[in-house]
């Protein structure tokens, strides 16, 4: 059997990635999303899960937290090993080679992620969001060290599920590879972070959340269409996998945020919602399924 979790991330991020992620549920084949707490759109993508969660849609919505690159829900003061001081210590981190040097080197309080952590879902309990489960912004949980106060906060809090970020890096077209400078850069960043693959899933069982069998997809954010969709899908092995998608609007609220993500969001939209990747789906016997059924 091979089941398949289709996650936007991003939620509430702005206007525009609300409004596609929303579409892409209705219209298409996502079945789940990740909310970010300190994000501008926040409040309407609480109110938008309401009805994207009801009774009869098979969608959940998680806790995209953020560690790297946007602001603390807490104090600053609260946080100061997350901060950088050349913003006035009220910034995290841009880059995500920052954050995990800083991690390494023991620079990163773990009872100031725990606690910051905490705070983000809790913001979302707060707005009425139960949480089916919790990724990170740029997948920072990937880091033992980040890992383990991550999950003592959503266990603390009773968010039952984590996304497990590490999977086989999928057969790609050569001629892709050959092409894009920034997939080999990106390739060899996750090569050397699946060295931690079994240390995530001892750490998530033993603060007893569940997870999946891995992630899909991550090589190719940014560049994300139907051939890559499609061989993506057609390579996926037996057991219970979640792949990764960023679909929205690039919109005049985008243009106030700092992102890399502009323009594939509108192509992973159309993707999402195609015939073309819900015949990909069904012509290999994916059960598409929500992280409430984990």
């Amino acid at each position: 059997m091979r089941r398949l979790i289709i996650n936007a991330d991003d939620f509430g991020l702005t206007a525009g990635i609300n409004r596609g992620i929303a579409e892409a549920q209705q219209y298409g084949v996502v079945t789940s999303a990740t909310l970010m707490a300190n994000s501008r759109a926040f409040e309407e993508a609480a109110l938008l899960t309401r009805s994207l969660t009801g009774k009869q849609a098979r969608f959940s919505v998680g806790c995209h937290v953020v560690l790297l690159d946007g602001e603390p829900v807490l104090p600053p003061e609260r946080v100061l090993s997350l901060l950088l001081p050349e913003h006035n210590g009220s910034h995290f981190r841009v880059k995500l080679s920052d954050f995990a040097v800083a991690s390494f080197r023991g620079k990163l309080l773990p009872d100031e992620i725990e606690a910051e952590a905490a705070a983000q879902i809790q913001c979302l309990q707060a707005a009425g969001v139960e949480p089916s489960h919790f990724d990170t912004h740029k997948h920072a949980h990937m880091l033992p060290s980040v890992l383990r106060p991550l999950l003592r906060a959503a266990r603390a809090r009773k968010v039952p599920a984590v996304r497990n970020p590490f999977g086989q890096v999928w057969p790609l077209p050569l001629g892709d590879m050959l092409r894009r400078r920034q997939l080999w850069r990106r390739f060899a960043q996750l090569n050397v972070l699946r060295h931690f693959a079994a240390e995530f899933r001892r750490e998530a069982e033993a603060h007893s959340l569940r997870t999946t069998d891995g992630c899909l997809a991550v090589l190719v954010t940014g560049i994300l269409d139907l051939k890559l969709f499609t061989k993506i899908v057609d390579s996926i092995p037996e057991g219970t996998w979640e792949f990764v998608c960023h679909p929205g609007y690039n919109d005049a609220d985008l243009d106030k945020v700092r992102t890399r993500l502009r323009q594939s969001r509108l192509q992973e939209l159309e993707l999402l919602t195609s015939p073309g990747a819900r015949e990909a789906l069904q012509r290999q016997g994916i059960e598409l399924i929500s992280y409430r059924e984990l």
